[in-house]
């Protein structure tokens, strides 16, 4: 699913992939598992989704479809084209069709940690295996399911997702949702979810966010040098660069958090510590922002709603293991079908050589041991 935490200066973040298959969730609640009401909450919203869907095409010569909108998907056809074309992705039937949310967002992520751990707590499901978030098709539902772990003494953040894939499973649509991030956005997020369609690691989260982001960014860039426009790639570049200071911002922020988690200090030394270093965080980012000269609304919403542990595991999950792949890239002189197949052989390996050969924070190095209390499973 794309979430809309925004990252610096563009309105893009992590890109979350649904693992909402209909026909996997369906078995599995009649099968009587604990997450029943889960799933078929799931599987209902998933089915209005596709219900709704037109082709494009349709939508296009509609006398009542609206100029900006024509405009938009008019460009979606040609990104979704450029996309199997030129950069190799699939070519099914996602990403043809057109569907309007009366909503402002398609769904809403639950991502959840405990109070002194980095790692955000997993969730397993049928077919897409554990991932670390929830998503609901309701806003109310979320955040009743946020509050019963906040209750629990979890770090919870809530999040919009204007836009999520089934992995190819079923025929994705483009959302109305979708809609409001620009053109340069929008193919964005088609590379990115294609790419998810391509290749997907159960249990890996990291991995398959930061290939996903990898190709996006690729995407966008050969998206651009095909349309001539060079300015707008020397504008993602500089974004990039304000992008990857913020990140390692975020990523010294979590390791310090990781280190005292893992110390022998006190739980309420811990905890008093870590307020303070998230109310550094704060500030940090606000000079950060006045240092490059830039304005992130969305991090600052972020701020005022009070920084925990599981907007640190968000960003984690999709962008610690995004250099690997990046260099990957390069190994096979920027062939993107050679880069695939590297990727692939990469997703053949035990997890801990992944991110070793991937991760600037690999699994298992030591930092945040786990030594919280442990949460009761969830039912």
């Amino acid at each position: 699913m794309l979430t809309e935490k925004a990252l610096p200066a563009r309105i893009r973040v992590a890109s979350k992939t649904a693992r909402l298959v209909l026909a996997a969730m369906m078995l599995a609640a009649l099968s009587g598992c604990s997450s029943t009401m889960y799933l078929l909450q799931a599987a209902d919203g998933e089915w209005h989704v596709i219900h709704g869907r037109q082709p494009i095409v349709q939508v296009i010569d509609d006398p009542r479809t609206s100029q900006p909108l024509i405009r938009e998907l008019a460009e979606v056809r040609e990104a979704r084209r450029f996309a199997s074309r030129v950069l190799k992705l699939p070519n099914n039937d996602s990403y043809r069709t057109y569907v309007k949310i009366d909503r402002p967002y398609v769904v809403w992520n639950v991502v959840a940690a405990p109070a002194l751990s980095v790692r955000p707590k997993q969730w397993c499901f049928p077919i897409a295996g554990c991932v670390a978030y929830r998503g609901y098709f309701s806003e109310r539902s979320a955040r009743a399911f946020a509050a019963g772990l906040q209750r629990r003494g979890y770090d919870v953040v809530v999040e919009g997702v204007p836009a999520y894939s089934t992995l190819g499973k079923l025929p994705d649509p483009v959302m109305s949702t979708m809609m409001r991030y620009g053109s340069d956005e929008l193919a964005s997020m088609i590379f990115h979810e294609l790419a998810h369609q391509l290749l997907y690691v159960p249990n890996d989260s990291r991995f398959d966010e930061a290939f996903a982001v990898t190709v996006q960014d690729e995407g966008l860039k050969r998206w651009l040098e095909y349309r001539g426009q060079s300015a707008r790639i020397k504008v993602a570049e500089e974004q990039r660069a304000d992008e990857r200071q913020f990140m390692a911002l975020l990523r010294r922020t979590r390791d310090r958090l990781a280190r005292l988690y893992a110390s022998a200090a006190p739980r309420r030394e811990k905890l008093r510590r870590k307020r303070r270093i998230f109310a550094g965080l704060g500030t940090d980012i606000q000079a950060l922002e006045r240092r490059l000269g830039v304005r992130w609304p969305s991090y600052d919403k972020w701020i005022a709603a009070g920084l925990n542990n599981a907007d640190l595991a968000s960003v984690d999950t999709y962008y610690d293991c995004v250099p690997g792949f990046e260099r990957l890239l390069r190994q096979q002189d920027d062939d993107l079908p050679r880069f695939y197949a590297a990727a692939r052989k990469l997703a053949r390996e035990p997890k801990s050589k992944r991110d070793a050969r991937l991760c600037s924070n690999p699994a298992g190095t030591g930092l945040d041991s786990g030594v919280a209390p442990r949460a009761p499973p969830l039912s």
